[in-house]
C-alpha cells in the first residue's frame, strides 16, 4: 500500500495546506513564487506518481482512489485562494466557477458509472483542456510573485478562459455518456 506512486500521491494532499498558507496574504511576493514552486513539484509528483505505477507494476487500488482525489484538492483549494486574493476577478470568476463544477459533477459522474462498471476514458480535448488549466493557474500565481510582469497574468487569465471552454465541452461529451446509462 505505501508504495512510492501512492507516497507521491499523499505528499501532493499534504502539500495542499501549504500552498494555501503561501498564497494566504496577496501582496506577499515570496509567499507566491514558493507557492508556484511548490505547485510546479505538486504537478511533477502527478506525472511520476503515475508513470512509477504503470511502469513498476504497482498501480492499486490505493492510487486509483486517491490520484483524482489529490488532484480535485488541489485545483480547488488554487481556485479558491485565487479567487480570495483577488487574482482572479470580476468575469473570470466565472471561468474559475465553471472548472470547479466541472471537477466535482464529473468526479460524482464517475462514481456513478464506475458503480455500473461503465469507463469513460480520458478524451485527447480533455488532456488539453488539464494542460490549460495547470498552465492557467501556474501562471497566475507566478504573476502574484511577478507583479511588475502584467503579461504573466494576462496569459494566465487567457489560459484560464481557455480551460473553461475546453471543461465545458468535455464535461458535455462526459454528461452525454453518463446519460445513457440513467433510468
Amino acid at each position: 500500500m505505501l508504495t512510492l506512486p501512492n507516497i507521491l500521491t499523499l505528499s501532493r494532499i499534504l502539500a495542499v495546506p501549504i500552498l494555501v498558507a503561501l498564497l494566504w496574504y496577496p501582496g506577499w511576493t515570496t509567499g507566491y513564487a514558493l507557492a508556484f514552486a511548490l505547485y510546479c513539484l505538486m504537478g511533477i509528483t502527478d506525472y511520476f506518481d503515475g508513470y512509477l505505477a504503470r511502469a513498476n507494476g504497482a498501480v492499486s487500488r490505493l492510487g486509483v482512489f486517491l490520484d483524482p482525489i489529490a488532484d480535485k484538492i488541489m485545483i480547488a483549494a488554487v481556485i479558491l485562494m485565487l479567487v480570495a486574493t483577488n487574482d482572479i476577478t470580476g468575469l473570470a470568476i466565472i471561468a474559475a466557477l465553471v472548472i470547479l463544477l466541472r471537477e466535482i459533477a464529473v468526479s460524482g459522474l464517475r462514481e456513478f458509472l464506475g458503480a455500473l462498471q461503465v469507463s469513460v476514458p480520458v478524451s485527447a480535448l480533455a488532456k488539453w483542456k488539464t494542460t490549460l488549466q495547470i498552465v492557467a493557474f501556474g501562471a497566475l500565481i507566478l504573476a502574484g510573485a511577478l507583479p511588475s510582469m502584467a503579461w504573466i497574468k494576462t496569459v494566465g487569465l487567457g489560459c484560464l478562459w481557455g480551460a473553461a471552454i475546453l471543461t465545458l465541452v468535455t464535461g458535455w461529451d462526459y454528461l452525454r455518456v453518463g446519460l445513457r446509462h440513467m433510468d
